[in-house]
C-alpha cells in the first residue's frame, strides 16, 4: 500500500486573502500565491515515497460566487507547476450534506481507494478545523497549520507548524525516527 498526505488547497498550497480573521479563496489566477517554500516541502515529499494529494472544499461555486470553470483553471495550474498528484475538490455548501466536503472525510477515503493508499501511515495537512477532522475521521495523522483565524479551533491534531514547509519536516523527522 502508498502512503500519501493530503493537503487542503487554500492556505496550505496557496494563500487565502483573511477577512475579518475569515480566510478567503483566491476567484482567479490573478488572485492566486502560491506560499513560500512550497514547491520544496511538495518534491520534499514526493522523494520520501508520498503521494500529494489536494483535498478542496470550494463551496463559492455552490454560493453562485464562482464558476467550477474558474476553480478548475487554478487546480489545472497547480498541477502543471507542482509536484501534486491529484486534486479532489467538493464544490457543495454544507446544506448539500454531502460526503466528499470537511469535515466529513468521504474525499480523502475515494482518493485512499482510487490510490490504494494506507491511511494510518498518510497525513492530512490543514489550516482549518474542517481539513483536521476529515483527516482523523479517515483514520490519518494530521497537521494543523495555524494562522489564528477568528473561527473554531481543531482539537487532537498530531502536530501544529507554521507552514507547510515546517509540516513537511514534522512529517520526515518521525518518518526518520521509525526508521
Amino acid at each position: 500500500m502508498k502512503k500519501a498526505i493530503f493537503l487542503d488547497r487554500d492556505g496550505v498550497i496557496n494563500s487565502s486573502a483573511v477577512v475579518d480573521g475569515k480566510p478567503h479563496t483566491p476567484k482567479n489566477l490573478e488572485e492566486l500565491k502560491i506560499l513560500p517554500g512550497v514547491e520544496a516541502a511538495l518534491v520534499m515529499l514526493r522523494e520520501s515515497g508520498y503521494l500529494c494529494i489536494v483535498i478542496t472544499n470550494q463551496p463559492d461555486v455552490a454560493r453562485g460566487k464562482v464558476t467550477m470553470e474558474s476553480v478548475e483553471e487554478l487546480n489545472n495550474h497547480l498541477r502543471e507547476r507542482l509536484a501534486i498528484d491529484d486534486i479532489y475538490a467538493c464544490y457543495h455548501d454544507d446544506e448539500d450534506k454531502c460526503e466528499c466536503r470537511k469535515p466529513k472525510p468521504g474525499a480523502i477515503l475515494g482518493a485512499s481507494q482510487m490510490y490504494n493508499i494506507n491511511l494510518n501511515e498518510s497525513y492530512m495537512i490543514g489550516d482549518r478545523w474542517r481539513d483536521i477532522e476529515a483527516g482523523q475521521s479517515a483514520g490519518c495523522k494530521t497537521v494543523f497549520i495555524d494562522y489564528s483565524y477568528d473561527e473554531k479551533r481543531p482539537v487532537g491534531h498530531t502536530y501544529t507548524a507554521g507552514s507547510l514547509l515546517d509540516a513537511v519536516k514534522l512529517i520526515l523527522r518521525d518518518k526518520n525516527e521509525k526508521n
